[in-house]
């Protein structure tokens, strides 16, 4: 539906709070967040008290951070209550650890004994855990109920959970047996039992594992709900598709930033100041510089070969260029293939011979195309010289792409983090000593 803001303001300014309300809740919850955004303070809070109550819950999730603190700042304390008593509890746990400390502690304070514990609760997971980010509100049924008493429950119960599209099974313990579809429930005759019906064991996820591995579990499974269980399987809460999705986008702009030598930022572009920005890519810049360095002194080092044949400098950005893309093409195929599964670290043998032919490939391919140049503009030797040292730097350079991360993932290092720009770094010293030392031993320098 297309939105009018001028409607909207209109409707504002002439106070009509009734009017206002019924054209809001004709909308979208993604579109009127949207909107909200677009007006000034004080027409933003008049709109999102407009918002019906069964809706504002789920508008304020979809508010950027900034956005909800400043929109927190405005409602009064009993607006406030009533809003994170609505909040699902992983979103409500996403809010409070995102804020400041002190707005915290007031959010906490404005919680019911009952929504407290679960806050609290969540929080006490470590901060990239799947605790994190689940839901304790779900159905849980025992395999010894008929399927009418099943039906009956999810009826009381079901309206507090987050989903009911998988139902649960756990014994007395609440130690997790199975699952079983709702529709299976409901095509059911009413004395079916549900040991019968239930699949068993039940795909789940550790509280304490990596949000990531969620990810990875639900798209492997092809779940659109995952259940979570502590140490001993007692069944705590789950984690849903959406929730999975926000991870995936969070994981990949965060692997991006670190493919890219950019410290991972923990608020949006628009939202981080200066220094934050500044802090982020200084140290890493810092890094590299003090790694190419090692390239300067070594190219210092074949200084009478450069004075005997000044045309081997003219080569040097474009071999060292092609050495740096070969190496970080190799590093993003593989560090991109163990993040989601394709590979481990064990298969590095088979993935490394296998490289070895494709690096050797593309070598002799680019040799092709700069020989020529090299022939032109320092004759038959600087020719041969640039298109050896094509071939070497590219095999070489992409060898180190595919071996760093599997190296990383062993030391358990993030390979995301240092694959890229350390190959790039390394790649640039190797060519300057491939490329001078195949120019003095040919040319007899």
């Amino acid at each position: 539906m297309n939105l009018e803001r001028p409607e909207v303001k209109n409707l504002i300014e002439q106070r009509d709070w009734q009017g206002l309300r019924a054209v809001v809740s004709q909308w979208e919850v993604p579109d009127i967040a949207d909107l909200i955004v677009e007006f000034e303070k004080a027409d933003r809070v008049i709109l999102f008290r407009s918002i019906p109550r069964h809706l504002a819950a789920d508008v304020f999730s979809e508010l950027d951070s900034r956005d909800r603190d400043e929109l927190l700042r405005d409602l009064t304390d009993e607006e406030t209550r009533a809003l994170m008593a609505n909040l699902r509890p992983d979103d409500r746990t996403a809010l409070l650890e995102e804020l400041p400390g002190q707005v915290t502690q007031r959010l906490l304070n404005l919680l019911s004994p009952e929504d407290l514990k679960e806050a609290r609760s969540l929080l006490g997971y470590p901060e990239e855990s799947v605790g994190r980010v689940m839901t304790p509100d779900y159905v849980a049924i025992r395999p010894d109920w008929t399927v009418a008493t099943t039906i009956e429950h999810i009826r009381k119960m079901g309206r507090d959970s987050e989903t009911i599209n998988t139902i649960y099974v756990t014994d007395k313990s609440w130690v997790l047996m199975g699952s079983i579809p709702l529709k299976q429930i409901i095509l059911s005759n009413p004395d079916d039992k549900i040991s019968d019906m239930m699949s068993a064991p039940a795909v789940s996820l550790s509280a304490f594992a990596d949000r990531e591995e969620a990810t990875k579990t639900m798209e492997k499974y092809g779940l659109f709900v995952l259940p979570v269980v502590d140490s001993d399987g007692v069944m705590v809460g789950i984690v849903t598709w959406d929730d999975v999705v926000d991870i995936a986008q969070e994981e990949a702009t965060e692997d991006f930033h670190k493919g890219a030598a950019i410290a991972p930022l923990r608020e949006s572009f628009r939202d981080a100041g200066i220094g934050v920005l500044y802090r982020n890519r200084i140290t890493w810049l810092m890094t590299l510089i003090l790694v190419d360095l090692v390239a300067a002194f070594v190219m210092a080092k074949f200084e009478h070969t450069i004075s005997q044949v000044v045309s081997l400098v003219f080569f040097l950005p474009l071999l060292i260029g092609c050495g740096g893309n070969a190496g970080s093409q190799s590093s993003t195929l593989i560090v991109r293939s163990l993040a989601v599964g394709e590979v481990e670290v064990r298969d590095w043998a088979k993935v490394v011979f296998r490289e070895l032919g494709i690096a050797a490939a593309l070598g002799a391919t680019i040799s092709l195309a700069v020989w020529g140049p090299g022939v032109l503009k320092g004759g038959s030797a600087v020719g041969l010289v640039v298109a050896m040292s094509a071939v070497a730097i590219v095999t070489i350079s992409s060898l180190i792409g595919i071996c760093t991360p599997f190296l990383m993932v062993k030391l358990k290092i993030d390979p995301a983090a240092w694959s890229s720009p350390l190959i790039t770094s390394i790649a640039d010293i190797l060519g300057v000593l491939i490329y001078f030392t195949l120019a003095s031993w040919y040319l007899k320098l």
